[in-house]
């Protein structure tokens, strides 16, 4: 086994950004991740009815488009399935809105490529200082998801609705063989189908950075009843 502090292959990895009206935020985000030497990214335009997949492009990054709005789950399906055909060692979902830190890419894809695990989780609850910095409404709201995503067959994790997160090859086909969400339960759906599926996760601490905009793009109280609901659909059906 490799040692964590050994320097990835930035060229292994490819990172997918779901986007949905993400014009305000797109262009600097992608260049975050190039700065940080990134460049095997896939945006899906999840039916963006402004600038989002022109700026995209703009960034010399590969854009799949939704003709309607599918949802966050549909987005990701869509990139997960497109990264698979370039058979990339790591895949790595991340947020378009700027609220994760790029340097932090590094922290999920080190568990995958030398710790031999199968997904790793950037959670924004490990670290106390960060935990500081989550507005209650929304630590209260994420312990409930991730309760509940153990109570439908997950891995109990501190922060299942992370956007921050990566999957070696072979996980990420395990999974998106099985996923049926469309919408904001595809967070949860990850965690239990990884432990469905036998696969090895781990969670490492990352940064959030809360802005005003970031805030207004995440869950809410009646997402999270959507979420509820829909994963309960899941399991009778």
């Amino acid at each position: 086994m490799k040692k964590q502090n050994s320097q990835i292959n930035k060229d292994e990895v490819f990172i997918v950004v779901p986007a949905f009206n993400e014009e305000k935020m797109i262009g600097k985000t992608l260049r975050g991740l190039k700065n940080e030497g990134y460049k095997n990214i896939i945006v899906v335009d999840d039916g963006s009815m402004d600038k989002t997949s022109e700026i995209a492009k703009k960034e010399g990054v590969i854009v799949c488009r939704h003709i309607l709005n599918r949802g966050l789950g549909g987005a990701l399906g869509t990139g997960i399935t497109c990264a698979l055909l370039y058979k990339p060692k790591v895949i790595v979902t991340f947020d378009a809105d700027g609220q994760h830190h790029p340097k932090d890419v590094e922290k999920v894809v080190k568990p995958v490529l030398f710790e031999s695990y199968d997904v790793a989780i950037g959670s924004r609850m490990m670290d106390k200082n960060e935990l500081k910095n989550m507005p209650l409404v929304k630590r209260i709201g994420n312990f409930g998801l991730n309760f509940i995503t153990y109570l439908m067959g997950g891995y109990f994790v501190t922060d299942s609705q992370s956007g921050l997160r990566a999957f070696s090859y072979e996980g990420a086909k395990k999974i998106i063989g099985d996923l049926k969400s469309n919408k904001y339960e595809v967070s949860s759906e990850f965690i239990i189908l990884a432990k469905k599926h036998g696969l090895k996760l781990k969670e490492v601490p990352i940064k959030t950075i809360y802005t005003e905009y970031s805030m207004s793009r995440g869950t809410n109280v009646i997402t999270g009843f959507k979420i509820l609901f829909k994963l309960i659909m899941q399991k009778i059906f």
